[in-house]
């Protein structure tokens, strides 16, 4: 028999005479969690972002439906816009989309009780047998049960017999609730009713740490786990996956997957927990998953595809075109480090040239050219980072490569020309702390290389970008002691001994001739095509100043060069 706790009918206030429809959703108002609702302008303009139920699905094809709130699909319209994402943005990636679709039908603001009354039904009749559903709500679980704004709170635990009844002035009406264990066995049973699989997922972790210095477990986890295993569900735990990644990251790191506030993701930390959630799948060994295991790809990490030998580390060199360029005819264009054979001894190192041409620090990040190393690298590795000539670009054009220049850990929201989609963009000395810490963090070393110098001499000596790059370069190793060197200006010297003058004419004509030829002189020996690329000769000078840093800064990494 149920333990019914019926509460007093609270008083309602005249301004709440009418009926709470979706597209009348009430100014936002910060909660429980000090978290103010992301999608405050309107439920409706929210739906109509969110497939309707089912809509996605291919001809007999099973659908996959994600059931959650704001850390599933954040901002009104879940796209960024607020540089939030909801880890339901990524987590189709992981499935073949021959074989099965993905649906988003979270919504930011919802409970797991207001979620099933007033989205559920929708969603529920789109169900057909050979579905999935995974179930990973409860951020918004707490709060009042029956207040005029969100009327979304439940019953902590999982009594399926105790309920609260009293009148909802959100909806106008008598209204019981249940506990968080109940609302889940409610899925599950509407679920299975319809043929399809249910999943239950615990939710994404908190920036929040315990005594002991770890990311806090949520309690809706031992809820979830206990739900599934009455009931005889799968089940994920997202929190502990994701929040034991958290756990080994530096604490700036954890800290930039969330965005805003405590709760909500940054796009690293949507990205982050998606693949967690996919992990989680992949990894289990509950049978019931086999036919979804079946339709999931990219799930094993993407790497480098560098050969390992037993007692050699690898040296990954990171960068752009003049790190890694066409690097094929002796009269073409090359990258430095497609010339490091020349400086490094390969029967004690293995090396291993991953940048990409055209890259920026934000670009070589964003297109996953960096997670692949970052993937890669054992202890003992080394990275040589090396970017500049394509950071200070638009921002917002058709190769978003474009950063905020400085080396201030800020960032803003941009709006991108090509596709009108949004991205949060950082300083270019953000993106080096970045690459800077995560090397350290898989016990490896990383070493910040200075751009190559350009083939450009005003005032007849080699352009220096000092003022610029170098400052923040330099702004950066105060910062976090990397390894620096100084390669744009160990080659800067060696050509300006090469070809500089100490003064130019007096008259400007003969001075404007004098520059270029010592420009074609130069272009001539060692760049290629343009005043940025080198050629062969130009790539070996370059790798010759990078070994000649390294014997400067008494590297260890120096210990792996060819003997003079």
């Amino acid at each position: 028999m149920k333990r019914l706790l019926t509460m007093l009918t609270l008083a309602v206030a005249a301004t709440a005479a009418m009926a709470q429809g979706f597209d009348n959703l009430p100014d936002p108002i910060e909660d429980v969690n000090k978290v103010v609702d992301n999608t405050p302008d309107s439920i409706a303009k929210a739906l109509s972002a969110r497939p309707a139920p089912g809509s996605t699905r291919v001809g007999g094809n099973p659908v996959l439906f994600l059931v959650g709130n704001s850390t599933m699909r954040n901002g009104t319209l879940g796209n960024g816009n607020n540089g939030q994402w909801g880890w339901g943005y990524y987590v189709s990636q992981y499935f073949n989309a021959t074989k099965i679709t993905v649906e988003n039908q979270a919504l930011g603001g919802m409970s797991t009780r207001t979620f099933y009354t007033d989205l559920w039904p929708a969603v529920r009749s789109a169900l057909k047998p050979g579905d999935w559903v995974i179930v990973s709500i409860g951020h918004n679980d707490s709060g009042e049960f029956f207040d005029q704004k969100r009327a979304r709170a439940v019953i902590p635990g999982v009594d399926p017999d105790t309920c609260y009844i009293g009148f909802n002035q959100r909806t106008q009406r008598q209204d019981t609730v249940y506990s968080y264990g109940t609302y889940l066995r409610k899925y599950i049973g509407e679920i299975r009713a319809k043929g399809a699989n249910p999943i239950l997922m615990s939710l994404t972790p908190r920036d929040a740490y315990d005594d002991k210095g770890r990311i806090v477990r949520k309690p809706q986890t031992e809820w979830a786990a206990y739900v599934a295993a009455v009931e005889g569900v799968p089940f994920v735990d997202l929190n502990d996956i994701s929040g034991a990644k958290l756990d080994s990251y530096s604490h700036w790191k954890e800290q930039y997957h969330f965005f805003g506030d405590h709760i909500h993701t940054s796009k690293f930390g949507a990205e982050m927990n998606a693949r967690s959630a996919a992990e989680g799948i992949w990894q289990s060994a509950n049978p019931q998953l086999r036919p979804l295991q079946a339709m999931m790809l990219n799930v094993p990490l993407a790497t480098v595809d560098v050969r390992r030998e037993e007692g050699k580390p690898v040296v990954f060199f990171t960068g752009d075109s003049t790190v890694k360029n066409s690097d094929k005819a002796d009269d073409g264009m090359w990258g430095w480090a497609a010339q490091a054979q020349t400086v490094f001894d390969e029967s004690k190192i293995t090396l291993c040239n991953a940048a990409r041409a055209g890259r920026s620090t934000r670009s070589f990040i964003r297109e996953g050219l960096w997670e692949r190393v970052y993937n890669s690298l054992q202890p003992g590795d080394f990275v040589t980072i090396q970017f500049g000539h394509n950071d200070i670009c638009p921002i917002t054009d058709k190769k978003a490569r474009g950063v905020i220049p400085g080396t201030r850990d800020t960032c803003h929201v941009y709006k991108m020309d090509e596709d009108g989609s949004y991205e949060v963009v950082y300083s270019f000395g953000w993106y080096l702390k970045k690459m800077i810490d995560d090397v350290r963090e898989k016990g490896a070393t990383p070493i910040l290389v200075s751009l190559t110098p350009r083939n450009e001499w005003p005032g007849g000596k080699v352009e220096r970008r000092d003022d610029s790059y170098g400052k923040w370069y330099r702004e950066v190793v105060a910062e976090t002691g990397v390894e620096f060197i100084d390669l744009h200006n160990i080659s800067a010297d060696f050509l300006d001994k090469k070809f500089a003058v100490k003064s130019l004419p007096a008259d400007k004509e003969k001075a404007k001739a004098a520059v270029a030829l010592i420009k074609q002189k130069a272009g001539d020996k060692y760049f290629k095509q343009d005043h940025t690329h080198t050629s062969k000769l130009g790539a070996q000078m370059n790798a010759q100043s990078f070994a000649k840093g390294l014997r400067q800064n008494k590297s260890e990494l120096a210990k792996y060069l060819k003997a003079k």
